[in-house]
C-alpha cells in the first residue's frame, strides 16, 4: 500500500503562451513535504511564495528538456525563472481543479 501512496502521478503536457511544451504532474503529499523542506521553515509559511513554488515543482520538463525535482530554495527559484510568466500561467490553467459536475450543469 505504501508503494501506491508514493507512486508518482502520471505526467501530462500543456503548451504555454510562448509555444513551449511543459510536462508536469500533480504533486502528491510526499512531494509537497519535500517542497516544504526545500523551502525552509520561513518560506513554507508564506502562502504566496509556496503557491508559486508548488506550481514550479510540478513541472518535469520544458520542450523535452527534463528537470529534476527541486531540492532547495535556489533550485525552486531556478525553475520559477525557467517557466516565467507564460509557463506559470499555463500550469495554473492545467492544474486548476475541475468544476463539480452539478456546478457545470448549473452554469456556475
Amino acid at each position: 500500500m505504501e508503494t501506491m501512496m508514493n507512486a508518482p502521478q502520471p505526467a501530462a503536457t500543456v503548451t504555454d503562451g510562448l509555444g513551449r511544451v511543459v510536462n508536469f504532474r500533480r504533486l502528491g503529499p510526499l512531494d509537497r513535504l519535500r517542497v516544504f523542506e526545500a523551502a525552509g521553515a520561513e518560506l513554507s509559511r508564506n502562502d504566496r511564495w509556496l503557491g508559486v513554488a508548488l506550481l514550479a515543482c510540478s513541472a518535469t520538463a520544458i520542450d523535452g528538456v527534463p528537470y529534476p525535482f527541486p531540492n532547495n530554495k535556489s533550485a525552486i527559484e531556478a525553475m520559477v525563472q525557467r517557466l516565467g510568466d507564460a509557463g506559470h500561467q499555463a500550469l495554473v490553467r492545467a492544474l486548476a481543479p475541475e468544476p463539480a459536475a452539478d456546478q457545470a450543469m448549473a452554469g456556475n
